[in-house]
């Protein structure tokens, strides 16, 4: 929003929570208070729009009830009924890396049925972006290291993995919807590529544990792990069969045959500051 008013755009912001329009409007774009449920709503906002930018907020991995397949579907379908409704012809729509997988990914199953709902509408250009792992993801190990001294997970280690930081997938974003398209694409967005260790050694470097290690678990261990702590089942389930995806390859596979010429600016040495300073 930032990026693309300065440089001229008018920008609407979507929000559910009408505390969030002062704040929005500090960045000089218009709030508009309303629900993704809402395809009423959403087609009158994205109507007379050059662009809409599609984003499927996350949800509460601990809710028992949550089915977060439906949910994930019923707001794309919702976003693609609003996009024909309204004429909207430009669209960057944020998936995930593993989208291109039928099965095998866990949760992120749902951006590859987003991605499936998004490609059937008709006279629309669409780039869909696929990031990859958040830095931000390495958060919800600060208690283990704290308890623990380690990083557990079912993948790590060596496992190669990349990460990426929320104002690059920014820079990306804007830069998509100020450029012309037609069809579809799918756009990568990296900032760094770290295996588990080398991740541990950077955040233990920055958080004064030099000797910090990244082990990997059996699944039935972080599935267990992930349940004690209240996470819905299903979605544990989907979790670990994600991380397992990035443990035997295929999670990553796509990735790696169309990898960005480009990286991210955010490394993982300056994430590691960040870290640093919650922990």
């Amino acid at each position: 929003t930032q990026e693309l008013v300065q440089k001229g755009h008018t920008v609407t912001v979507i929000s559910s929570k009408p505390e969030k329009q002062k704040d929005i409007e500090a960045l000089d774009a218009t709030a508009a208070i309303g629900s993704l449920e809402d395809v009423g709503f959403l087609t009158t906002t994205f109507t007379g729009a050059d662009g809409v930018y599609c984003m499927i907020p996350p949800n509460n991995y601990f809710d028992q009830n949550l089915n977060l397949l439906a949910y994930y579907q019923r707001i794309a379908n919702n976003y693609a009924q609003a996009v024909q409704q309204s004429g909207v012809k430009r669209v960057v729509y944020l998936s995930s890396i593993g989208a291109h997988l039928e099965k095998g990914s866990g949760i992120i199953l749902g951006h590859h049925k987003g991605e499936g709902i998004m490609s059937n509408l008709s006279d629309v250009a669409i780039t869909f972006m696929r990031p990859v792992a958040f830095y931000y993801n390495l958060y919800g190990y600060v208690g283990m290291i704290k308890t623990q001294g380690v990083i557990a997970a079912n993948y790590g280690a060596d496992d190669k993995d990349v990460w990426v930081s929320p104002i690059d997938i920014a820079a990306a974003i804007a830069e998509e919807l100020e450029t012309p398209l037609v069809g579809c694409k799918v756009r990568y967005v990296a900032s760094d590529e770290c295996t588990g260790n080398e991740t541990a050694n950077i955040l233990g470097a920055a958080i004064g544990k030099p000797d910090l290690k990244w082990i990997i678990i059996p699944s039935e261990q972080m599935q267990s792990g992930l349940e004690a702590l209240g996470m819905n089942p299903n979605i544990a389930a989907g979790l670990v069969e994600m991380y397992a995806g990035v443990h035997s390859g295929i999670f990553l596979e796509d990735y790696y045959h169309n990898r960005p010429t480009i990286m991210g600016k955010v490394k993982m040495t300056d994430f590691a500051k960040e870290f640093a300073a919650a922990f």
